[in-house]
């Protein structure tokens, strides 16, 4: 069960872009919320053109404001400013995950130039590497506006790694609390799209690969099924497709296509930030990305 939201906000417009998926996630899982802003030591005056919270009067004051305008009234929601001035604002999210008891972070995404510079370099890139809580990331439109946010649809790529199905598993909670489908999706490289160590021997034996890539592709789509039966006797409603090409572009344009109320990728948070991106293909959906990303971190000792 997902019962407790965890939701860092730096006074900025651009962080309460996070805000309307907070308060339909709150009612829907009829979780609780806690707002939280952690003091950085020797902050910037100002934050995404605006004026910074470096004061735990000023800080407490704005979440205090966000908790009664921006949040619903029968959404039990608390406050806390972390007052000791801190050096690494991510690493004191992820222990106040521990403290609060949260099950999912949910923030915006963006860096310290500004929305421009998405997920790398950012705090949030810093807290899915640093925790292992889940987190929901949710893109500003332009203007800065808040995005709508609803959960009809979530599409959960999979590239058949174990470890990685630790999306699904959360995925499908979701699904169960908000009466949402799954669209479950692997994409299969063509020869053109191909990288690592097959592409030497693509290079060499390109109608070998071919014929290798093809039988990956009826096994995608068993490895698939399978999974949909699953999911489908708990109750969910459940597609499966197996595409063609380079896996970030397809994942997002099928995100569009489907009109998937969000993405929830399975991805690993190894011992560093470095190890967490390595062979990923989650930097690149975030890049792309323009519906909210749910990324749920997979650790070794899963």
């Amino acid at each position: 069960m997902i019962k407790h939201l965890l939701v860092p906000l730096d006074g900025s417009r651009l962080a309460e872009s996070a805000l309307p998926a907070v308060s339909f996630l709150a009612e829907k899982l009829k979780a609780s919320v806690t707002l939280v802003h952690v003091i950085e030591k020797n902050a910037p005056a100002e934050v995404h053109g605006e004026p910074h919270l470096r004061t735990s009067a000023d800080a407490t004051a704005y979440l205090e404001r966000i908790q009664s305008e921006a949040l619903p009234a029968d959404v039990t929601v608390d406050t806390h400013v972390h007052t000791t001035e801190v050096k690494n604002v991510a690493e004191s999210i992820v222990q106040h995950v521990g403290e609060f008891a949260s099950d999912l972070i949910v923030m915006c995404t963006h860096g310290q130039g500004g929305v421009r510079d998405w997920l790398f370099g950012s705090i949030a890139q810093q807290v899915i590497g640093l925790g292992a809580t889940p987190v929901l990331l949710v893109r500003p439109m332009d203007g800065d506006a808040a995005p709508p946010f609803g959960c009809r649809r979530i599409l959960v790529p999979l590239d058949g790694h174990p470890d990685h199905e630790h999306g699904l598993t959360f995925a499908a909670r979701l699904a169960r609390s908000c009466d949402a489908a799954i669209h479950l999706l692997m994409v299969v490289p063509t020869l053109s799209t191909i990288s690592g160590r097959m592409t030497a021997s693509s290079r060499l034996l390109p109608g070998t690969t071919s014929e290798m890539l093809e039988i990956s592709v009826e096994a995608g789509q068993e490895y698939l099924q399978d999974r949909a039966r699953k999911l489908e006797e708990a109750g969910l409603t459940v597609t499966t497709e197996v595409l063609r090409g380079e896996p970030a572009p397809v994942i997002t344009d099928s995100a569009v296509k489907e009109h998937a109320s969000l993405i929830a990728l399975g991805t690993h948070g190894k011992s560093g930030l470095d190890a967490f991106w390595s062979g990923s293909v989650a930097p690149d959906v975030c890049r792309r990305c323009v519906v909210p990303l749910l990324l749920v971190p997979v650790h070794e000792q899963a």
